[in-house]
């Protein structure tokens, strides 16, 4: 049962109420926005809200046991409040959020409904639609290792332990022309076999895109110029001059991890796994060694 406070209890049982929804969004990068579907800001708990974004709730629902509940939020993508090209960049993936009923007269007369986490965020023009993620989402997360062929680690992470610094899998470039907002003619720093970045990471050093990441979808060359292949556009706009600086890609094969980066002993797959395939294989003859040691040669 929820304990409402004394204060508020009071407001609601008079009357006439003065409620309105109060909102504070928590990214993960340490930066606090307040907002309230009231028509004047607010301020309590050291955040002010603001009133001006024009944020309003859409949706709510809750559910019981331990199915996932949520909600959602509507508003304007404004210079005051979210802005498109932050909410792009990735800024808000994950971000906390408080859900709080206020009495818009007296702010300390307030309760807290909801702690959740921001989710699919649908952009539509200059407005947006927020999902909220109860707590209970995180029960619904996979965690855990995953039994597959390929290999369940990351490029670069503690368990595959390849140093990402190493002049062998990174260099610089600089961006030449864009023919397409996610395809970039550019020129790199050092020479490369081709396709040695595909399903890599390119993070902007120069520009208005300074800091943020962007996932390699294929490299291709174009004559003496290269083409980068991104799986989506940048946040801003890219120019030519921008600076930016390309890690190695991998595809999770064990071929993979033992000819490109002699790392066959850290490989995190399970290469010898049956696929679907395995019913359909027949018997072959000979003396060929059939318990894999073939593929770590």
């Amino acid at each position: 049962m929820r304990a409402i406070p004394a204060a508020l209890a009071a407001r609601l049982e008079g009357g006439a109420t003065t409620l309105c929804r109060c909102w504070a969004l928590h990214r993960r990068d340490g930066v606090s926005f307040g907002f309230t579907d009231h028509d004047r800001d607010l301020s309590f708990g050291g955040l002010t809200y603001e009133a001006r974004t024009g944020l309003e709730a859409a949706e709510a629902s809750v559910e019981l046991g331990f199915a996932v509940g949520g909600g959602e939020v509507a508003g304007a993508l404004t210079s005051t409040g979210l802005n498109e090209a932050d909410v792009a960049a990735g800024l808000y993936d994950g971000a906390g959020i408080e859900s709080w009923l206020v009495d818009w007269t007296t702010p300390e007369a307030r309760l807290l409904l909801d702690v959740a986490s921001l989710g699919e965020l649908r952009r539509a023009g200059g407005a947006f639609v927020a999902e909220l993620r109860g707590l209970m989402h995180r029960l619904d997360m996979p965690t855990g290792r995953t039994f597959r062929a390929t290999c369940d680690a990351d490029l670069g992470d503690a368990r595959c332990r390849i140093d990402l610094t190493d002049p062998r899998y990174r260099t610089t470039g600089t961006v030449l022309a864009v023919p397409e907002p996610s395809r970039l003619g550019v020129t790199l720093a050092a020479s490369f076999a081709p396709g040695w970045f595909s399903g890599g990471r390119l993070t902007w050093t120069g520009g208005v895109n300074a800091g943020s990441t962007a996932d390699l979808r294929a490299e291709s060359r174009d004559g003496a110029s290269m083409l980068l292949d991104l799986w989506e556009p940048p946040p801003r706009p890219v120019v030519s001059g921008d600076a930016f600086r390309l890690t190695a890609g991998c595809d999770k094969r064990l071929a993979t991890c033992r000819d490109r980066f002699a790392n066959a002993i850290n490989f995190q797959g399970f290469p010898h796994m049956p696929g679907n395939d395995f019913v359909l294989r027949g018997v072959e003859g000979g003396s060929a060694r059939l318990d894999g040691a073939s593929l770590f040669r």
